[in-house]
């Protein structure tokens, strides 16, 4: 399905930020490089955005830039895993992840004390999965296996998680973005997660 866009114009005009402003952000890399579409037009060569995407972004930089350096931001909605380590028991009290995702993390791991940041990126984006229903917990320990052996070899560049389900078989994926993806006849992609989005949110938690 194709993604639904706003030109730059309407974006503008929208949100009340300047032209200055909006590549200002993208410089200092608030603002991803691949958000920046270039499509053909009747008058021309314009300039699109994934609409969702780009009005939620805009949104929390101008909410949070009064409390925020840019750089403090760039870090925060930066792709790359943060260097925090979280203890097991904040993870608890702060209700960062459920206690079915945090459980389901620790058979065959030991009692856990601290969560390096990537580690507990792994259970929330678990969590994710299996609080939108549509996973099983067996599904749910593919999913965590696929990032603990995958996740790494993509050094921070934006990719997705996707668990395509066929004949009751699944079958997960970490795959680059922007890239399409299209799977077999009566194959369904059962989630598809894209994880600068959870890297960001957890980001944000935590801060």
């Amino acid at each position: 399905m194709e993604q639904d866009l706003i030109s730059k114009k309407e974006l503008l005009e929208l949100t009340g930020i300047s032209y200055g402003q909006l590549y200002r952000w993208k410089r200092k890399n608030l603002i991803p490089e691949e958000w920046f579409i270039r499509k053909s037009t009747f008058t021309g060569q314009e300039t699109f955005f994934p609409k969702e995407k780009i009005l939620a972004r805009i949104h929390q930089i101008k909410n949070m830039k009064e409390d925020l350096s840019l750089d403090e931001l760039a870090d925060m909605f930066s792709p790359n895993p943060s260097e925090i380590a979280v203890r097991y028991k904040d993870v608890v009290e702060r209700n960062i992840v459920s206690k079915i995702a945090l459980d389901l993390y620790q058979e065959g791991r030991g009692d856990i004390k601290e969560f390096p940041f990537e580690n507990l990126l792994y259970v929330y984006v678990l969590d994710a999965a299996l609080q939108s229903g549509e996973i099983s917990l067996d599904e749910g320990k593919i999913l965590l296996q696929t990032l603990e052996e995958h996740y790494a070899k993509f050094q921070h560049r934006n990719c997705e998680l996707m668990l395509i389900r066929k004949l009751g078989i699944a079958t997960c994926l970490l795959v680059s973005t922007p890239n399409e993806v299209h799977v077999e006849r009566g194959a369904r992609v059962v989630v598809r997660l894209h994880m600068p989005t959870y890297v960001e949110q957890l980001k944000m938690k935590l801060a």
